[in-house]
């Protein structure tokens, strides 16, 4: 929630996913949440980072 345009919905099923399918393999990966897609990815691009 503390990157703008997330909100506690989108955050609980950020989590959600990582629990249940494991880390992302890269940034573009984040478009597989449920209700995150391309406009939402794009936002959000420049202040995601995947170790």
């Amino acid at each position: 929630m503390t990157i703008p345009g997330v909100g506690p919905a989108k955050a609980a099923a950020i989590v959600q996913y990582r629990t249940d399918h494991g880390e992302f393999k890269s940034p573009e990966s984040l478009m597989e949440v449920s209700g995150i897609g391309q406009k939402t990815f794009e936002k959000l691009e420049s202040q995601i980072t995947v170790n």
